[in-house]
């Protein structure tokens, strides 16, 4: 298995933890009576799960497992994979910290760290598109 999808999985596992305590913290806010904040958590969730479990999970199999793209450089680009991973995680990351506070103290500052955050996130996808096209084809 590949450093990098090594890396993808396993962060994969990580964000599905803290989505899944994102989710108990929200499905129990006004029974434990936690702070009003809590609810700017929503948005938080999704990106936890989708992007940061799930996308990262279905990346790091796709480089793994889908057809050679070549003998000499069997899964493309090694760089590409890397970039991805890196521009998802860092517009996850982004995302997570500036949502929430958006939410609390809205700015056009934070409003344009969420914007570079789906940026970042944006550019990661396309990474994959671009390292996984050619990937895909006939037997």
């Amino acid at each position: 298995m590949p450093l990098v999808t090594r890396f993808f999985i396993r962060s994969g596992l990580l964000y599905l933890i803290a989505a899944l305590l994102t989710g108990l913290l929200l499905a129990g806010q006004f029974a434990l009576r936690l702070p009003p904040w809590v609810t700017t958590l929503t948005p938080v969730y999704f990106h936890l799960f989708l992007v940061g479990w799930v996308t990262q999970l279905i990346i790091g199999v796709a480089y793994w497992m889908f057809p050679k793209w070549s003998r000499t450089r069997p899964r493309g680009s090694t760089l590409l994979a890397w970039g991805c991973y890196v521009l998802l995680n860092l517009g996850l990351l982004l995302r997570v910290v500036a949502e929430p506070l958006q939410s609390t103290r809205p700015s056009v500052g934070l409003g344009w760290t969420i914007v570079l955050a789906a940026l970042l996130q944006w550019l990661g996808g396309v990474a994959f598109v671009l390292n996984t096209w050619s990937r895909v084809k006939e037997r």
